[in-house]
């Protein structure tokens, strides 16, 4: 029995570890997709493109552990909500690796044509969406529901940028009927970040969830805000 549980919980540290693996090409391939659109690098966002298989492959190697654990060990309490928190969370990442690569398409796309403007509020999104990431991922590994509720207060802050970046692109529109191809781009890539946002938040959800057992997803069912505060 305690050769078992020995093999079972390094099976859990194995999850973790591939976990921490594919948020950290998540992470990269954010990074690089805006640089790609900054430096107007087509050759690093065919790369980003490219790269993608080895993101989905991370996620079915990920899915298939997770399914072995739940099958052959049968786990329950806190172990159970560890695991199941895991395959939704490789989910989320697996997302983030596909929006990374809308960027990098959207940059391919820009790159044959004159910039439009400097690129100052979405490569703050894009370092946002980086630290919500690496956030959301160091609160799951230390399933520390305190942290991951900081996270979520981040994504107000891409929130309010991508606002700013909607206003200033359709004032561009306005002024510039030609411009409007290359302002909706852009737009499309302040989406994209924000959607980055998103998806870290829906990590930190699950580690509340699985810390807490609480559902903060849809607070109305638990009685409490996203801060932990009742309504």
């Amino acid at each position: 029995m305690e050769k078992i549980h020995r093999n079972f919980q390094e099976k859990l540290d194995d999850l973790s570890e591939l976990l921490l693996r594919l948020g950290g090409m998540v992470e990269e391939a954010i990074g690089r997709s805006v640089r790609a659109l900054v430096d107007r690098d087509s050759r690093l966002a065919s790369q980003v493109i490219l790269d993608d298989a080895a993101v989905d492959r991370l996620e079915l190697e990920i899915d298939q552990l997770c399914m072995e654990l739940l099958a052959l060990q049968q786990p329950f309490a806190r172990d159970l909500r560890f695991i199941t928190t895991a395959m939704k969370i490789t989910t989320d990442l697996e997302r983030m690796g596909d929006l990374a690569v809308n960027v990098s398409e959207r940059a391919l796309e820009l790159n044959r044509e004159p910039q439009l403007k400097p690129f100052i509020d979405i490569p703050l999104m894009a370092r946002r969406a980086q630290e919500m990431v690496h956030g959301a991922l160091d609160a799951f590994v230390r399933r520390d529901s305190e942290a991951a509720r900081r996270v979520i207060h981040m994504d107000d802050e891409l929130d309010g940028r991508m606002e700013q970046v909607f206003v200033e692109l359709v004032s561009f529109m306005v002024e510039d009927p030609q411009s409007i191809p290359r302002a909706l781009r852009l737009s499309f890539i302040a989406k994209y970040f924000e959607r980055i946002g998103d998806q870290a938040t829906n990590v930190c959800e699950q580690v509340v969830y699985m810390t807490e057992g609480r559902v903060i997803k849809h607070p109305w069912l638990a009685g409490e805000t996203r801060n932990g505060q009742g309504s």
